[in-house]
C-alpha cells in the first residue's frame, strides 16, 4: 500500500491577520471559493460545448469529449487557482512525482475490486452473461464515465471537499461530511433510490476518502474511481449509477433488488457495499496504525503549545 507521511497539505500562515485567517484561509472560506471558481467554469464550459455542438445530440465521440472536458476542466481550474493563488503552493496531491504510478496502481485495484463484486454476484446465481458485443462504444464510455467523473468527481469531493475539512476540522468529521456528499450528488440519477445514495455514501465516499487519507494521493484515488466504472459498464455491461450500459460482455441480473442493485446498478448491491466496506476496514486499520489521522486544528495547536512549553503533549 502507497502509505503517505504526509498529513495537512495547507496551514494558515502564522503571520496572517485574524480576518485574512477567516476570510481567506478557513476551510469554509476556501471551500467557498473553490465553488466560486468552479460554478463559472461549468457555466462557460456549458455554453463553449453547445457552440461547438458537442452535445448529447453529437457524434457518440464529440459527446464523450465533450463530457470529460465539462467534467475535468472546471473542477482541475478552480483547484489549481485554488491552491496557487489561495494556498500558495504546488498541489503535491494532485502533481507528484510519482502521480501516473499512483494512477496506475488506482486503476488495477478499481479493476480487481469491482470484478470481485461481479464474482460474487456470478458465483450467486445473480449475475448472467448473455453475449458478446464487440463494437461496445467503449471509448466515449471511457471519457465520460472512467476519466471525466473519476478525475473531475476526485478532486471535488477528496481534493476540495475532504482535505480542506480535513485541515480545519479532522479526519474523522472530513470523511464523514464528503461521504455524504458524495451520496447525495448520485441521488438524481436514473434509478436512484435512497437505499442507493447510502450505499454510494458508504462503499465509494467512505472507501475513497480513506484511500486519500492513507496514501494523500489523488490520482490513486481517480485511477479506483475510473476503473470502477469503466469496468461497470464497458466491461460487465451494468449500469453505471443508473447509466444506461454499453459493455463488451452483454449482461442480466436476476434476483431482489438488494442482490443486484437494481436498475442503478451493481453499485446498490449489498453485495458491493460489503466488498467495499472490507478494504474500508483494511484502510482503517492502516491509517491507524500509521497515524494517518488528522486532528483538529484547534487539537493541533494546543498540542503544538503544550509541546513547546515542555508540558507532555496530549494525544
Amino acid at each position: 500500500m502507497f502509505v503517505s507521511d504526509q498529513k495537512v497539505a495547507f496551514v494558515a500562515p502564522v503571520a496572517a491577520p485574524t480576518w485574512k485567517r477567516w476570510l481567506l484561509y478557513s476551510s469554509i472560506a476556501r471551500l467557498a471559493i473553490f465553488i466560486g471558481l468552479f460554478v463559472p467554469g461549468v457555466i462557460g464550459i456549458t455554453h463553449a460545448m453547445h457552440a461547438l455542438g458537442w452535445v448529447h445530440t453529437a457524434p457518440p465521440l464529440q459527446a464523450g469529449l465533450g463530457q470529460m472536458v465539462g467534467r475535468i476542466a472546471p473542477a482541475l481550474t478552480a483547484y489549481l487557482l485554488l491552491t496557487y493563488f489561495v494556498e500558495r503552493r504546488r498541489p503535491v496531491e494532485l502533481l507528484s512525482r510519482n502521480a501516473f504510478s499512483r494512477a496506475l496502481a488506482g486503476l488495477v485495484i478499481g479493476t480487481l475490486l469491482f470484478s470481485a463484486v461481479v464474482g460474487m454476484l456470478w458465483l450467486l446465481g445473480s449475475y448472467h452473461v448473455v453475449g458478446f458485443n464487440p463494437h461496445a462504444n467503449w471509448i466515449t464510455a471511457l471519457m465520460m464515465v472512467g476519466l471525466g467523473a473519476g478525475i473531475g468527481e476526485e478532486i471535488m469531493f477528496r481534493g476540495a471537499l475532504f482535505r480542506i475539512l480535513e485541515e480545519d476540522f479532522g479526519s474523522w468529521v472530513a470523511l464523514i461530511v464528503s461521504a455524504l456528499f458524495f451520496g447525495v450528488a448520485h441521488i438524481s440519477n436514473p434509478g436512484a433510490t435512497l437505499w442507493s445514495s447510502l450505499a454510494i455514501a458508504v462503499e465509494a465516499g467512505l472507501l475513497f476518502g480513506l484511500l486519500y487519507m492513507v496514501t494523500r494521493s489523488l490520482p490513486i484515488c481517480m485511477g479506483l474511481h475510473a476503473a470502477w466504472n469503466f469496468c461497470q459498464g464497458t466491461v460487465y455491461g451494468i449500469p453505471v449509477s443508473g447509466t444506461t450500459a454499453d459493455g463488451w460482455l452483454v449482461s442480466t441480473r436476476t434476483g431482489p433488488d438488494w442482490l443486484t442493485g437494481g436498475a442503478f446498478g451493481a453499485e446498490a448491491s449489498v453485495i458491493a457495499l460489503l466488498t467495499c466496506v472490507l478494504l474500508s476496514l483494511v484502510l482503517l486499520t492502516i491509517a491507524l496504525k500509521r497515524g494517518c489521522v488528522v486532528s483538529p486544528a484547534w487539537m493541533r495547536r494546543r498540542q503544538s503549545v503544550t509541546s513547546l512549553s515542555g508540558a507532555p503533549a496530549v494525544t
